[in-house]
C-alpha cells in the first residue's frame, strides 16, 4: 500500500533519461515527493545542478557520478551534505576505491545501477526511519579501499614527476601507441636516442616495461574519480 504523499522529498540526478524516469514512476507509486532534475544536453552553467537540488530541498539525493555534460556528481555530494539532505549515490561505477572516496565526502550510501528498484527503496525507508543504510565496517572498509589507492597513485604521480619534459613527451607518444621508430622519424633523431629516452622514462618509473609504463601514466591521468 502506498505511504502518505511527501513522506520522504526525494531528488533523482540522472542522465540516463529510462532510469531517471523507472526510479521516478517507483518513488511515486511508494508516495515519496520525486523531483527529477534533468541534465542539460549542453554545458550547463557553472553551480547550476547544485542550485537547482537547493531550490528543491530534498531529503534524500539519488545522485549519479557521471552526469555528462553537467560534469561529474563527486563534486555535489559534499555541498548537500551540507544542507543535510542524506545522498545515495546509485552508479554504473564498480571501483571500491571510489566507493570509498564517496562515502569520505559524505554520502550515506553506494548502490550500483543493477540494484533492484525494491533495494533503492528499501535505502530510502531506512533513511527516512533515521536508521543507518552501510554497516560501519564496510563504510570503514571501503574508505580504507580509497586511502590505499590514493597513497599509491602520490606514489605513482611522485615517479612521474622525474620525468624532463621530453621524457614526457615520449611516454605521451607511447600512450598514443606509436612506436620508437616513429618518435624518432617525427622529432628528427635516431632511434637510439629515443631507446635511451625510453630506458631513461622506465628507470624513473620503476617498471620493466613500456606496457607498465604507459599502464602507470594512464592511471595517474585518469584520477580515482571524476572531480
Amino acid at each position: 500500500m502506498p505511504r502518505a504523499l511527501g513522506l520522504t522529498r526525494v531528488a533523482v540526478v540522472e542522465d540516463h533519461q529510462l532510469f531517471a524516469e523507472s526510479l521516478e514512476v517507483a518513488l511515486t507509486l511508494e508516495g515519496h515527493d520525486v523531483h527529477r532534475i534533468e541534465v542539460p544536453e549542453g554545458t550547463p552553467p557553472a553551480g547550476w545542478l547544485l542550485t537547482a537540488l537547493l531550490r528543491v530541498r530534498p531529503r534524500v539525493v539519488l545522485l549519479d557520478l557521471d552526469l555528462g555534460p553537467g560534469g561529474p556528481g563527486t563534486r555535489l555530494i559534499e555541498p548537500l551534505v551540507r544542507t543535510r539532505a542524506a545522498v545515495v549515490v546509485v552508479t554504473g561505477e564498480t571501483r571500491e576505491a571510489v566507493w570509498g572516496e564517496c562515502l569520505r565526502r559524505g554520502a550515506r550510501a553506494v548502490l550500483e545501477k543493477t540494484a533492484s528498484l525494491n533495494t533503492i527503496l528499501a535505502t530510502i525507508r531506512l533513511i527516512g526511519d533515521g536508521r543507518p543504510v552501510m554497516s560501519r565496517e564496510e563504510r570503514e572498509r571501503l574508505m580504507l579501499v580509497y586511502h590505499q589507492e590514493k597513497q599509491e597513485l602520490a606514489a605513482v604521480r611522485a615517479r612521474l614527476d622525474r620525468l624532463t619534459p621530453r621524457e614526457r613527451e615520449v611516454l605521451g607518444c607511447l600512450m598514443q601507441g606509436t612506436t620508437v621508430r616513429e618518435i624518432a622519424k617525427s622529432s628528427f633523431v635516431s632511434e637510439a636516442t629515443v631507446r635511451t629516452q625510453v630506458k631513461s622514462i622506465l628507470a624513473k618509473l620503476e617498471v620493466c616495461s613500456q606496457l607498465a609504463a604507459v599502464g602507470m601514466a594512464h592511471r595517474a591521468q585518469s584520477h580515482l574519480v571524476p572531480h
